[in-house]
Formats: structure tokens, C-alpha cells, sequence
């Protein structure tokens, strides 16, 4: 619509005037508009400036740049080419978004960078007219510098202000040189960040140079591979030859439980503030790292309570190690060669968990992180190892060798999980590292290097195999529970049949009994009767789950003919015996 009237109605009744419409009708399409007024707009042609995608790179002076390394020998040396040849030097994670900008920069046109707007960052320069359409840029040191000072004493401002073109120009202002009042796109002034923070400032500069000790990643939503990233790869490798980046990490939007984009009027907005006043700040980066960020990640107060309820099996677990190690003493350490073989077993997980945990790390793959140590702190740790040594580490004499081994191992445990946790709960692991009596910080912390002696593959098989014996035992007591026929497992004194030749030979020496934390256990060589439990995932193992016989000791509990065998201690066995002897002596010697 104009001043006078609607254009497009004046025109058809101009065409229906002269009979020259043949039909008309309302059709429903695409038409371009502002985002901000939601206006419709016309597109007006208008000069531009562009940076060349496939032109070769030149100094002011016109002289050929610097090639860069990365280039083959063969290859132009334009903007495009570089650009190109630099994502190949860039870690992308993940690593699909390297071809997703590998053909953006591939197939896009040459950039326009300037705008026609009242407000934002000039683009500096005077030009004349040639006469043929082209323009002549000016190029003198003496403009430049005044340009440059100007700007950084009063800001971008000081291109815009009254007389400017006089003051910058100085004695070349009667030659017809004019004032540029285009603005530079905004991605041109987020591209160039890396120019006045990893190069300039003190606080934040990078050394970057062959053989440097830092390392730049650029992490932002997965939408920026057509922005910030974008931009400033071409700015990089424009002027410096190479990408500003080593790795680029992108991530998907937060949305809510149900997959919906958060909004107020929806009400489903979840404030990071009121998740961290509710239930910490450990429990906002539990959930992060938990999601798998390469895609969007979803929130809500049910996939806040399962987070919460990982944690606290995490920090129980954490807290279970404290209370154990309370009183441990280096000087109880026990050497790797006289453990016994469930505490190698945990250092062999140990040390297979740092090379896990340490590429894990490297590759920005914090969800396997946190899996791989809450699936080890929750099934491996507390409910199998912690489970069968509470016996040992509880009731054995002070002296005893499977104690101290178990603590030693439980040392090793401790200093790997705070330090493998430390970047994911950072509160939590800082708050039990300082419990031990810790110098300094968690945080300062390198992860500790671990012995490359303590990987024991066979070792791991056989207490795979040890570890399907223990369900079918566990299976067949659970039964006994269930039917209230037994209580506690140390009420049980199972007999176990087994006819697989790997499983009899894994057990080959194994304390049964200890492993499946009842108070006797007999091993067989043999089918079973065919009303003993069994289980289809574990064939050739079948269970009797008999009741212990004997007394219950009051100190472990275990049912045992052998309660009452030490004359001193009559409601105790005698290891039960031999334990409150030394705790009886250590008291006497302080």
C-alpha cells in the first residue's frame, strides 16, 4: 500500500479495464517480511561489499601472502581452499559436524559483510568514483592511523560524528574521496572475537604456536556452523592461515520433559537457579553430563529425580569409602603381589577404567563418563565388592591380610573416583577430598597414573565366570526370602552343582561361601537334583540352598559349629575371637 491506495487492487482493475486479465484468485505463499516488525518488505538493489571466496589471497601491497602449511601444493591459495584444508586440523564433536560445515564453506557464495543500517560497526574507508561502476578504495597509513586512534579513544562512534569525514582525511578532503556509511554484518564482529581475546588480552591469551601448550575450543548450539563458527573460521584463515579453533564442540537446545520448546506461556520453564536451590549444583552438572548433548537435551522435575537418585547412590558410595579409610594408615598398605584375587581384580577394573575414563575425557564424551563410574561405584563397588568384603574389613583381627589389602585397594579406589568425578561433581568430590585431609584442592589435581602391572584380562575373565555362579546362588536365596523359609543370607550353607568344565575350573580355589556372603557353601561336580534352582542365562549350574548348621556368632553373625571353640570369647568364632584380641591390645598400647 502507497499513499494513494493498494497497488496491487489499482492494478488489476487497470488490467480488467483494458480486458487484458485473464484470471485472478487469492493464493496462499511465502512472502519475505521483517522478523522484528513482521512486516512484509521489498528487496531493493543495493552495492555491496564482499569478501572473495575463490580469489587469491593478497597482501594491501598486492604482493601474494604467506602460504599456509596445511595447504597441498597444488591447491589456490584462496579463502575457500583454506577454509577447507583448516577443518580437516579441527577436532569436531561431534563428528558429524565437520561434514556439516565442510559443505557450508564448500558450496557457499562470496560473503557480504555489509549492511545498510544507522547503527552498528562502520566499515572504515573512503572510496572514490572510477566511472565505470568500480570504486577506488583509499589506502594511506597517515588515514588509517587518525582512523585507528579515533576509535580507540571514543569508540566505533567517532566515524558517525559531525565532521568526521574532514578530521580523518586531513589534507586529502578536497580530492573527492567519500565516506563509507555501511555497516559490517554483525557475524563479521563475532568472528573476529579471537582477535581481541586469545591474542590480545593477558588474562586470556593462547599460546597456539607448533608445539604450544594450549589448546582453543569454541563451544556453542549446533545452529552456529552456519554463524559464529562459520564466521570465524573464514576470518582465521583469511588472516592468520589457519582455523582460531583446535576443537569445536556443539550442542542441542533444552527442552522440556515432554520434547517441547520451553516457554512461559507454557509453563513448563525450568530455571537452572531453582534446580540448584532445590537440590544443588552437582545434581544441574549430574543431569548435563548425563544427556547426550549431541542431540537436544530434555528437563523436567521426573528426569530431575532420577538424576538425584544417581547421585546419592554416587555420593553413598563415596561416603561408604570415607567411613572405611577413617582410620587407615599407610603403613598398612599390603604390595600388589601378596593381594588376594578379588582386591587385584578391583585394581585391574581400575586400571582399565583409567584408559576408559582418560579417552572419554579427551573426546568430550562426558555421558561416558558417568556411565562407565556409575555403572562401576553402583553394581561393581558397592553392590558386589564392598558387599563381600564388609565381612573381612568389619570382623577380620586388625593383622589380617585380606583387611589391609582391602583398604589399600580401597586408598587406590578413593583417590581415582574424586579426581575421575572432580569435573562432573565438582562440590561433592572437593567436600571429600578435604574429609581425607587433603591439601589445597581436588581441582589441582592431575588423575593419577596407574600401574600398568595391575591389568590381569584372565584374571577378569575368571571372575566373570565366578560372578554367574554367585546370580544362580543369589537367585535361589532370594527364593528363600521370598517364601520366608530363610532370612539372611548367612542363614544358608547352599550347595552348588556345576557340570560346565570352565566354571569348575574358575571356582578352582575360590571361598564360595565368602563370594556369595553365606555361612557355608558346597561345591559339586555334578547335574543336581531337578528341583534345584536354576537359572537359563547361566546353564550348568544348579543350587540346593540348605541352612547353615551351628551358632550364630554375635560379632559376624555367620552360623558355624565353630561359635564358642575359643574359651575367652564363647559367643564368637575364633577369627571373630583373634580380632577382639587385637583391638583389646591396641587400646592397652595407646
Amino acid at each position: 500500500k502507497g499513499e494513494t491506495g493498494d497497488a496491487n487492487k489499482a492494478v488489476i482493475e487497470a488490467l480488467v479495464a483494458a480486458g487484458n486479465l485473464l484470471a485472478r484468485g487469492r493464493l496462499k505463499h511465502q512472502y519475505p517480511h521483517s522478523w522484528r516488525s513482521k512486516k512484509p518488505v521489498i528487496f531493493r538493489n543495493t552495492p555491496q561489499w564482499f569478501i572473495a571466496m575463490d580469489q587469491d589471497i593478497r597482501n594491501a601491497d598486492g604482493t601474494a601472502a604467506p602460504r599456509p602449511a596445511t595447504l597441498a601444493g597444488n591447491d589456490p591459495d584462496t579463502l575457500r581452499a583454506r577454509a577447507l584444508a583448516g577443518i580437516k586440523a579441527v577436532q569436531w564433536v561431534p563428528e558429524s559436524g565437520e561434514n556439516r560445515i565442510t559443505g557450508m564453506i564448500a558450496s557457499r557464495p562470496d560473503w557480504v559483510v555489509s549492511r545498510q543500517r544507522a547503527w552498528g560497526v562502520p566499515i572504515a574507508v573512503f572510496v572514490k568514483e572510477k566511472g565505470d561502476g568500480e570504486v577506488e578504495i583509499l589506502k594511506d597509513a597517515a588515514v588509517n592511523a587518525r582512523i585507528a586512534a579515533a576509535f580507540e579513544a571514543e569508540g566505533a562512534d567517532a566515524w558517525y560524528k559531525q565532521g568526521a569525514r574532514e578530521r580523518f582525511l586531513g589534507d586529502l578532503a578536497a580530492e573527492g574521496w567519500q565516506k563509507v556509511d555501511d555497516i559490517l554484518d554483525v557475524w563479521f564482529d563475532s568472528g573476529s572475537t579471537h582477535a581481541f581475546t586469545l591474542e590480545v588480552r593477558d588474562d586470556l591469551k593462547a599460546n597456539r604456536a607448533p608445539g604450544g601448550p594450549d589448546t582453543v575450543m569454541y563451544l556453542e548450539g549446533s545452529d552456529q556452523h552456519r554463524g559464529w563458527f562459520h564466521s570465524s573460521l573464514l576470518e582465521s584463515c583469511g588472516t592468520r592461515g589457519r582455523p582460531p579453533y583446535d576443537a569445536v564442540l556443539t550442542h542441542g537446545f533444552v527442552l522440556d520433559e515432554d520434547g517441547r520448546k520451553m516457554s512461559k506461556s507454557l509453563g513448563n520453564v525450568v530455571s537452572p537457579q531453582e534446580v540448584i536451590k532445590a537440590s544443588g549444583a552437582d545434581i544441574l552438572r549430574l543431569w548435563v553430563c548425563a544427556s547426550d548433548y549431541s542431540d537436544d537435551l530434555r528437563i523436567g522435575p521426573e528426569i530431575l529425580k532420577t538424576t538425584a537418585d544417581t547421585y546419592r547412590k554416587l555420593r553413598n558410595t563415596i561416603r561408604w569409602l570415607l567411613g572405611s579409610l577413617h582410620h587407615y594408615h599407610p603403613s598398612e598398605r599390603v604390595a600388589f603381589a601378596d593381594m588376594p584375587a578379588l582386591e587385584r581384580l578391583v585394581l585391574h577394573r581400575l586400571q582399565e577404567l583409567d584408559g576408559q575414563v582418560r579417552a572419554a575425557y579427551a573426546a568430550f564424551d562426558y555421558k561416558k563418563v558417568h556411565a562407565l563410574l556409575t555403572v562401576f561405584m553402583t553394581s561393581e563397588l558397592s553392590a558386589f565388592y564392598f558387599d563381600v568384603r564388609k565381612d573381612a574389613l568389619y570382623c577380620d583381627p586388625i593383622s589380617s591380610l585380606t583387611r589391609r589389602a582391602c583398604l589399600t585397594v580401597l586408598d587406590e579406589v578413593f583417590d581415582r573416583i574424586v579426581t575421575w568425578l572432580a569435573p562432573i561433581l565438582c562440590f561433592t568430590c572437593e567436600e571429600a577430598f578435604l574429609a581425607r585431609g587433603g591439601e589445597g584442592s581436588v581441582h589441582l589435581l592431575t588423575f593419577p597414573e596407574t600401574p600398568a602391572a595391575w591389568r590381569d584380562d584372565a584374571l577378569a575373565d575368571q571372575w566373570r565366570r565366578i560372578r554367574q555362579v554367585r546370580r544362580v546362588v543369589l537367585g535361589a536365596l532370594e527364593v528363600e526370602r521370598t517364601a520366608k523359609r530363610m532370612g539372611s543370607s548367612l542363614e544358608a550353607a547352599p550347595v552348588v552343582h556345576v557340570t560346565d568344565p570352565a566354571l569348575v575350573a574358575a571356582l578352582e580355589g575360590v571361598d564360595l561361601a565368602e563370594v556369595c556372603i553365606t555361612s557355608a557353601a558346597t561345591l559339586r561336580t555334578d547335574e543336581g537334583p531337578a528341583d534345584a534352582f536354576r537359572l537359563d542365562e547361566v546353564p550348568g549350574v544348579a543350587v540346593v540352598p540348605g541352612r547353615a548348621e551351628g551358632r550364630k556368632c554375635a560379632r559376624s553373625w555367620k552360623v558355624t559349629p565353630e561359635v564358642g571353640a575359643d574359651p575367652d570369647y564363647p559367643d564368637v568364632t575364633p577369627r571373630d575371637a583373634q580380632a577382639l584380641r587385637e583391638i583389646a591390645a591396641r587400646a592397652a598400647a595407646e
